[in-house]
């Protein structure tokens, strides 16, 4: 969490550290800001202090939300840089560092390059800086960095806003399934009230909808059917017609609208009635998401979850990641990650894993079986957080029912 960025910069040998972006909401920006929506500039913090924004002029409102000392180019003597380079930006920009460190209390030492942004600018602009300011060690990072180690634990601010995120998810999924259960069956496939087939591109138009209303925003949803569902990360084709008694595996992850914290979760769905095959893959998953929740305590390796649903998966002859490496039939990924402001963060939950599951996680926890040539797949997901008193708890408050039934 943000307490422990000082901690963390200090094991790295950081003195201080610079989040770069681009110009929109970037990640470790909005991270570094407590959430401001601030596009593009600098932020600078020295081990020990505060951090302190450098931004366009018209971005001073938006970044005076985040509670930190802001600072304009301009304070920083844009222009003055600009007319002793005779106009070149790339020269103004080297000089214009030394400014933020220096305006930050930061006169030598070993700064940290953090962000987003031109791959290609950044490894140019630090070989300069490296020849003009030999006081300072500029270094990047990789593997589990400064900000990995920071996202893993949430504190009770953070909770809070993926607590409500979760809570409006749970009610898009919720108005998805009336949505779908108000059409009827017409032989194979699904109409509504006129006749006109349910689509799968139609379904996803009209949660896009519910989530803004909502102040979500979407971000790529799975919504798969038959086969394509037998692919993890399959989107679904917009022109496939809902057809009854298919697997559709409905993975939803939206995050707060413009930017911001993510929930995460996945239901599989049988329209009307579910194949002996899917139901039985489907027992078995939500047998295998039980075994993961109850194996839980705190401070367990995060493989060992992982470990303890591929021996069950495993015992009933599916073939894992574990037992058969690369596989692309059966349980093929691990059981979950973390997230909050990126959908992917630590700590992993594969069987790989060196992470350990603490206080202040929060995780996903989604099992799956899938087997496109048999026309189907299925998996099921919920957020959790690990509270202040160890407990794992869901924050995914909706049914896992298989079946939907139609009624229109």
């Amino acid at each position: 969490m943000r307490a422990d960025i000082d901690r963390l910069m200090e094991q790295r040998g950081l003195d201080a550290l610079v989040v770069v972006g681009l110009d929109h909401v970037g990640v470790l920006r909005a991270y570094m800001s407590n959430g401001a929506h601030v596009t593009g500039g600098y932020i600078v913090k020295k081990r020990g202090g505060s951090p302190i924004m450098i931004v366009n002029g018209m971005e001073t409102e938006e970044a005076a939300k985040s509670g930190l000392e802001v600072l304009t180019y301009y304070d920083l003597d844009w222009v003055e840089l600009m007319n002793a380079a005779e106009g070149n930006p790339d020269k103004a920009t080297i000089a214009f560092w030394a400014k933020m460190l220096e305006r930050a209390g930061v006169t030598e030492g070993t700064i940290g390059i953090y962000g987003e942004g031109h791959l290609h600018e950044y490894i140019s602009l630090v070989g300069d800086l490296r020849e003009h300011y030999p006081q300072y060690r500029f270094v990047g990072e990789r593997g589990r960095t400064l900000f990995d180690e920071a996202f893993m634990t949430k504190d009770a601010d953070e909770i809070l806003r993926i607590r409500s995120v979760a809570a409006r998810t749970s009610e898009v999924l919720r108005q998805t399934w009336d949505f779908i259960a108000s059409h009827r069956a017409e032989g194979e496939i699904v109409v509504d009230a006129e006749g006109s087939p349910l689509t799968i591109g139609a379904v996803k138009r009209f949660v896009r909808r519910a989530l803004l209303d909502l102040d979500l925003e979407d971000t790529d949803m799975i919504f798969a059917q038959g086969r394509d569902a037998g692919f993890p990360h399959s989107r679904g084709e917009p022109d496939d017609v809902l057809r009854v008694g298919e697997s559709i595996v409905f993975d939803l992850f939206p995050h707060e609208i413009g930017g911001g914290y993510y929930h995460d979760c996945t239901r599989t769905w049988s329209i009307n009635y579910a194949k002996p095959e899917v139901q039985q893959a489907y027992d078995q998953v939500m047998n295998a998401f039980e075994i993961a929740v109850d194996n839980f305590q705190p401070n367990i390796p995060a493989r060992a979850l992982q470990e303890a649903v591929q021996s069950y998966l495993e015992q009933n002859g599916h073939p894992t990641g574990r037992s058969k490496p690369g596989t692309m039939e059966g349980y093929v990924h691990s059981l979950g990650h973390g997230l909050g402001l990126e959908i992917h963060e630590r700590p992993s939950i594969g069987h790989l894993s060196h992470d350990t599951l603490t206080i202040g996680n929060v995780i996903s926890i989604e099992p799956g079986l899938y087997y496109p040539e048999q026309g189907f797949g299925v998996r099921v997901e919920d957020t959790f957080v690990i509270d202040e008193r160890g407990v794992l708890v869901s924050l995914t408050d909706f049914q896992k029912d298989l079946v939907l039934p139609l009624r229109g």
